[in-house]
Parts: structure tokens; sequence; C-alpha cells
């Protein structure tokens, strides 16, 4: 986790102390985890090993510092970016075990130790990679991606030295790292950064991030280009000592192509440019769309293509009925938490889920009379959720649904990629709580 080339999270230098506050000494019971040392310090806290006290679990602890002036807007974010990155629950991201906060009020996180070194180490070892090999290591950190995008959080700071490799080769395992600056997309939700505040770094920054403009997954996807370029020749598309002329030129300048530093195909040439695109709305859709066309351009059999599928979906709101303390983020919390597992315990796939907001979507069987029955009894679920999800002090609606997903073939199964049913503007009420059921769901069905 920690990395001397990371500017998010670094070492200290010689005759640094590792944090301001109160040290945390070895030994020290931290939940259910006891402090084993010190790993490494950054802008807003410190990094330790951990190891849970009962189970063996080695972890890694990270603490925010105890900045007067700064606690309540960290503490909020970190709480919210913890939970979505937990929601994400996808095996190139970095998993997070445990949130909480230490007596004097500092809050901390325990995420998994991962060993390996980062995509940035590995660059600057061996420069340019093979195009196979480039498309072979970026393609874990574009389904991760994507898997945060459909979960509803842009990450803003994918980088190399973000992504750390656990194994090489044909087949490598990599992690995506450091959600630390995510956007969390909630409609109706605020923003975790104002508008004109400017969040990333200049390596890979999209043009509207430099702008201090909303931002949206196509900035995700701009720093994929990056990354990509990155990869297949060594070196970033603009680089200069000057981090402002490296901005201007991310808003300015024609990237140059990598096929002009090393051998590689023009179609893969032509992705590389198309993600780098300086208009959000030129670029690939998504990660997955520039993952697909790089393996194309390399000749690779191209996935099976998304098919319409007859499914059911229901979405859970949950909202604080005034200002939220923190009672009430608990009571948010373990409504949501009750809410997920209610869903997966009855066989639906979660597409979105962000704190306070689930979408879970279950594909429903060719037969007439199956289909029928399936959506009675996600309707009478949904009912039954919407009247033991209330919490004290809470706003719940539970709105259900049935519409076309589109779904992938995978390795493990039907993959819900999008579709009709889980484009939730069109279906949820804008207003009004408790339960919904659209006419497309109850179609047919008696009372």
């Amino acid at each position: 986790m920690v990395t001397d080339d990371d500017d998010t999270l670094r070492a200290p230098r010689p005759g640094e102390a590792p944090l301001p506050d109160a040290p945390i000494q070895p030994g020290t019971r931290v939940g259910d985890y006891v402090v084993q040392g010190f790993l490494g310090a950054g802008a807003h806290g410190g990094v330790f090993l951990a190891e849970h006290r009962v189970l063996g679990r080695r972890a890694a602890l990270k603490v925010l510092r105890g900045d007067p002036s700064r606690t309540g807007e960290l503490t909020a974010r970190f709480v919210r970016e913890a939970r979505a990155v937990n929601r994400i629950r996808h095996a190139g991201i970095v998993d997070i075990y445990d949130i909480g906060a230490l007596p004097d009020g500092r809050p901390y996180c325990v995420m998994e130790l991962l060993p390996g070194r980062t995509l940035k180490a590995l660059l600057l070892e061996r420069g340019a990679l093979p195009p196979e090999e480039a498309v072979a290591l970026v393609a874990p950190v574009c389904e991760a991606l994507q898997a945060a995008h459909q979960a509803g959080v842009v990450h803003r700071d994918v980088k190399a030295s973000n992504v750390m490799v656990l194994k090489e080769g044909p087949a490598p395992e990599v992690k995506l790292l450091d959600f630390g600056v995510a956007k969390l997309e909630e409609p109706g939700a605020a923003g975790l950064t104002a508008v004109g505040q400017r969040i990333g770094s200049p390596v890979s920054m999209s043009p509207e991030q430099i702008r201090g403009e909303p931002v949206d997954l196509r900035a995700d996807v701009y720093a994929l280009g990056v990354l990509l370029h990155q990869l297949l020749t060594g070196r970033a598309p603009f680089e200069s000592e000057d981090p402002a002329e490296i901005e201007r030129m991310h808003l300015e300048a024609e990237p140059p192509r990598p096929g002009a530093l090393a051998r590689v195909p023009p179609a893969l040439d032509a992705v590389v440019a198309r993600a780098l695109e300086k208009l959000p709305a030129r670029r690939w859709p998504s990660a997955l769309a520039l993952l697909e066309a790089a393996r194309s351009a390399l000749g690779a059999v191209p996935a099976t293509a998304p098919r319409g599928v007859p499914a059911v979906a229901v979405h859970v709101s949950v909202r604080a009925a005034g200002a939220a303390g923190a009672e009430g983020l608990l009571a948010l919390a373990d409504a949501c938490d009750f809410a997920e597992a209610f869903l997966a315990g009855a066989g639906f796939t979660l597409t979105l889920a962000t704190s306070g907001t689930l979408l879970g979507v279950r594909l429903l069987a060719p037969e007439p009379e199956a289909a029928r029955a399936s959506r009675a009894a996600a309707v009478e679920l949904a009912r039954t959720l919407a009247a033991r999800l209330p919490r004290p002090g809470l706003q719940v609606t539970v709105c259900v649904h049935a519409a076309d997903a589109l779904v992938r073939d995978s390795s493990g199964g039907p993959e819900v990629t999008g579709g009709p049913v889980c484009e939730t503007a069109s279906w949820v009420p804008g207003a009004g709580t408790g339960f919904h059921a659209t006419p497309q769901a109850t179609a047919g069905l008696a009372g």
C-alpha cells in the first residue's frame, strides 16, 4: 500500500514525525485489530501495519489526522467513500475491512495489505511494454473502473502509482488503489468537492478536471488513455518539469501517437487517441468500451455483444429526514446494509450501491408464466422491504419495475451491463416515500 513514488501516500523522510497527533504505538488495539508498526505518512494521515487479534489477518490501518479545521469534512468524506468502495466489491479494487474512530475522534479504516509493486515502479524498471502486455495490464484496471462507475463512483486519480501489480505474466493480477479523492454520483446528493476545486494529479488530469468543472466517468477514461500511453511508450503523453505546463498541454496540445515512440499498431494508436480527446463526449463512453477496442486492435476476439433479457429491478432510496448527525449516519448505514442483504438473499444482483441508494436486478425466465411469477414475487418482496426498512429519522422509498436488461455473457455467468431496467430516472418516483410499483412490474398480476 505504501510507495515512495506516490504523492498521496509516501514514506516519511529521515527525521520526519509520522503524525502530528498522539502517536499510535505497536500493540495498540484499534477495533478488532492490533497495531504492529508504522508504514508511511501522507497529507491527511498515516498508515500502520495491523493484525486481526483473532483471525491473524494482516491489514493496512489508515488513520486521518486530527485537523480541527477539516475534521468534519474529512470524516464525512472518509466514511462515505469507504462505504462506497466497499460496496463495489470487485476483485480489482483494494478491499476495505472496517471503518471507525479512535478515542480521540480521528477516523480510521482498515484495508487489505497488498504485496507487490506499483505499476509506476514496473515502468521505471522496464520502460515501454509490448502492446499485448500493456493491454493485459490495463485490462483489470478497466474492469475495476467499470464496476466502480456502475456503483456511481468516479476515481478521479487513476495513475500508475495508484495501481498495484500483485502478479505479472499473461494473466496479471492488479489492484486499483486510493479512492481518497473519488466522487460519488448520487442523484440529489451534495458533491464531495465544490465546482472550481481541482482534484487529481497533473500527469493524468482530464481537461475538465484542470478547469475545475464537474466530472463524470469520462475523466477516468481520459486517465486510462494516459495510463495506456505510458505502458506502450514508457512515458506520459505530456511531460514537463513545470506542472502548469503539463496542465496547459492537457488543455491545448495534441497528444503524441504511441506509434511514433514505440512499435504500436495504428489501430491501438486510435484507441489511445480517442481516450485522450479534449471533449468528454468524444471519448470512449466507458472503461469497458476502451478495453474492448484495445483488445480488438490487437486482433483479439471481441467479447459477446450485450443482449436484451427481461428483468425485474428493485430500487431503494434511504435519506436522512433532516441534518444527519452521528446517530443518523449509523441508522442510514444500518438501513442500507439491511436492504443490501435482503436483496442479495432474494437473488438480486446489485448494479448500483452507494450510500443511500441501491439497485438490485434479477433476470426473468423466458417462459411467460415463470416470468410473471417472478415479477409477482419481486413486487411482494419490495413491499415487504418497504415495510421493514424504515428507521427513526430516515425517509425510505422502495420502487419495483420490470424492463429489459442488457446482459453480457462472461466466465462468471450472465453480467448485467445496463439497459432500460437500469435507467432509474425514467421509473423511480421523484418524490414521496414508501412502496411504489410501476405498471410494467404489476402488468397481468392479480390484485
